[in-house]
């Protein structure tokens, strides 16, 4: 039998836009008490809000995921909020794109900055809560990309690589801790990473949504303890 996650408190990074936000506020509409991170604090407002409007508490903490001193601040502004987590949503990440050697070293160590040690960053300060309670879920969103790499992507490719494996490696060390690690693998979502401007121009019935994945977190939340879909991977079913 499922079971409810009503009640529970999750962190979610990256939660002002995107995937994060439609995380956010799809927890909040399940009764599930929120964190949310990200760099920008009035977008970050305006999801509160929304996720508020469904009777949970939620709280919100300005960090750069890549900066170890600010996650351990915010995580702890989050903790005297809502109190400990249950569950972790590691969305946070950015893309860069181009010829290996056209891109910019700096800009080429900066994804794996943010996306590789930004989610150990968060992971390894959320993880000691989890471990206390003896249980608890986390889903890291990684990347198609991170299952196979493309032309013009190795930054975005390498570093959600390393995601992969950094979380496998997890998931197989805290499983005693009845702690599920869960690991998603989408291909094209309709973002502002994705879609820039022309996000709204993009046709909604084609292209895979925020809230697609979103409701796809709850219902592996929602799985009986004793089981859980370690990687999986998301397709847009006919995005031609």
């Amino acid at each position: 039998m499922a079971q409810s996650i009503e009640g529970k408190t999750a962190y979610v990074t990256g939660a002002g836009r995107g995937i994060g936000r439609a995380a956010a506020l799809e927890l909040a509409r399940e009764g599930v008490h929120v964190g949310m991170i990200a760099r920008t604090e009035s977008a970050l407002e305006k999801v509160a809000e929304e996720a508020r409007s469904f009777g949970v508490n939620a709280s919100i903490a300005i960090a750069d995921i890549s900066n170890l001193e600010q996650v351990e601040t915010a995580i702890g502004m989050l903790k005297n909020e809502l109190g400990p987590a249950d569950i972790l949503i590691n969305n946070a990440g950015i893309g860069t794109y181009g010829p290996f050697l056209e891109i910019d070293p700096e800009e080429w160590k900066r994804t794996f900055e943010v996306n590789v040690f930004g989610t150990y960053h968060v992971t390894r300060t959320v993880l000691p809560q989890l471990i206390e309670k003896n249980g608890g879920d986390i889903i890291t969103i990684s990347s198609s990309s991170g299952l196979k790499g493309t032309a013009k992507s190795t930054a975005y490719s390498g570093s959600k690589f390393a995601v992969q494996g950094t979380m496998e490696a997890l998931m197989q060390e805290v499983r005693k801790n009845n702690i599920r690690v869960i690991t998603l693998n989408p291909s094209l979502v309709a973002t502002e990473m994705t879609f820039g401007e022309e996000l709204e121009k993009s046709d909604k019935e084609k292209y895979m949504q925020p809230e697609d994945l979103a409701e796809h977190m709850v219902s592996l939340l929602k799985l009986h303890p004793r089981i859980f879909i370690k990687q999986s991977l998301q397709w847009a079913t006919n995005p031609f």
